[in-house]
């Protein structure tokens, strides 16, 4: 994105320590929509402060992983900062040297992804840090990075996508209704980034529905209640194919063990050509107590039937369950069947639940009527109200979670790479 226009709020984000009014705070707090421009002015700024106001100092910028910190801020610095600093990294040190003249300061990335991660940063004098997607991080991790910024002068700035109102951040940072925080609050909507192209803008706001519509595109602070996938349940028909499904490029499986209640469930999934779509091609769910050796057949037979009519190439299993996976290996291979039967990755269930939103919420999304079980599962996925202020899906035995894992265990592996091409 070319930004050749700065909104006030962004052009206030770059410019707060230095304007007499709001010099005065220790932080700054930019939380609301995606694509905002709140993250490109953030770092920005926070590079002009800490240039202006510092020199041969530590600072520390802080991301969910450094992965999604080189991404989407790191890489971006040397063209939005282009002919007023030097810009060099070291990749082995984590660190970017920023220069101009004789000053110089150093900039070390942190990833702040779990309870784990406030070691990494014990010990370091800082004069200042920045935390892209602070909501993301573990607040053991953002107070030990505070608690190094000793240097006079040294100051905080956050920047998120709001989450659920019951998170630490919003009720400590935002809310903060007595000054005790002593920041500087903007809350930041599409409508602050001018570069932002309208056509651009409402394709965004097709890519959401539900509480995710809510946090990402009109940048509340909401609780996630009710059904999950609210577009789906309300009219389940428009997205059941009744008649042969669309040609897919390629198919793969995902498979959830039973267990203490819970169904062994497998479902395949075709991916559209040019990762346009999702369909769900087929299913198995079966309840009841059945041997490994029973559950063997009964993949093997699935995985040939598959094989009949679509290219499968990968099936995922639940990772938790490694002699039933080793079992399958064996199979499979007794049967020639030309599958590579892998762990799943299963990674943050919000973002397997985000991902099938997205899906839907595009028409991207269809489902067989040979696949009743995933189809009533996400019916009635719903959001728990006993989770204590947490996003958590509501996983009590009264619904088929199965399906939904299994559903999801599939398309994990390409569900980033699905999101950029339709961005």
């Amino acid at each position: 994105m070319n930004y050749t226009k700065f909104s006030a709020k962004q052009a206030q984000t770059l410019t707060w320590w230095n304007d007499p009014q709001t010099a005065k705070y220790d932080a700054i707090i930019c939380d609301g929509s995606i694509r905002s421009g709140k993250t490109i002015s953030m770092a920005v700024g926070f590079v002009l402060w800490s240039m202006c106001r510092f020199g041969r100092q530590n600072f520390a910028i802080c991301g969910k992983t450094i992965q999604s910190l080189r991404r989407n801020v790191v890489s971006f610095l040397p063209t939005w900062l282009e002919g007023l600093f030097d810009i060099k990294e070291k990749f082995s040190e984590n660190c970017i040297i920023i220069s101009t003249g004789k000053r110089s300061n150093k900039y070390y990335l942190f990833g702040g992804k779990d309870e784990g991660s406030a070691a990494l940063i014990q010990g370091m004098t800082l004069a200042g840090v920045l935390f892209d997607e602070v909501a993301l991080m573990p607040r053991s991790f953002v107070d030990q990075a505070i608690a190094r910024c000793s240097v006079s002068g040294s100051r905080f700035w956050f920047n998120c996508n709001p989450d659920n109102p019951s998170h630490w951040f919003y009720r400590e940072w935002v809310q903060d209704k007595e000054g005790k925080k002593n920041r500087l609050y903007l809350h930041f909507t599409m409508d602050d980034n001018l570069s932002l192209d309208p056509k651009v803008k409402r394709r965004y706001e097709g890519l959401y529905s539900g509480v995710f519509y809510d946090r990402f595109i009109r940048g509340l602070w909401v609780a996630a209640e009710g059904v999950i996938y609210r577009q789906f349940a309300d009219n389940p028909r428009a997205y059941i194919l009744a008649a042969e499904p669309p040609k897919v490029q390629y198919a793969v499986i995902g498979v959830d063990y039973g267990g203490n209640g819970s169904a062994h469930a497998f479902v395949c999934n075709g991916i559209l050509p040019g990762y346009q779509g999702i369909v769900t091609l087929a299913e198995y769910y079966r309840k009841e107590i059945i041997s490994p050796a029973a559950l063997e057949d009964d993949f093997v037979r699935f995985v040939r039937d598959c094989l009949k009519k679509w290219p499968v190439y990968d099936v995922y299993c639940d990772s938790a369950e490694q002699v039933l996976i080793q079992g399958f290996r064996a199979a499979a291979a007794r049967n020639r069947l030309p599958v590579d039967i892998n762990n799943a990755r299963k990674g943050p269930i919000l973002d397997r639940i985000a991902f099938y939103n997205m899906l839907i919420s595009q028409g991207r999304y269809k489902v067989t009527a040979d696949c009743p079980h995933v189809i009533e599962a996400l019916e009635t996925a719903c959001w728990d109200a006993k989770s204590g202020g947490k996003d958590k899906r509501l996983d009590d035995g009264t619904y088929n979670i199965d399906s939904l894992d299994a559903l999801e265990y599939s398309t994990e592996s390409i569900m980033t790479d699905m999101i950029e091409v339709w961005q």
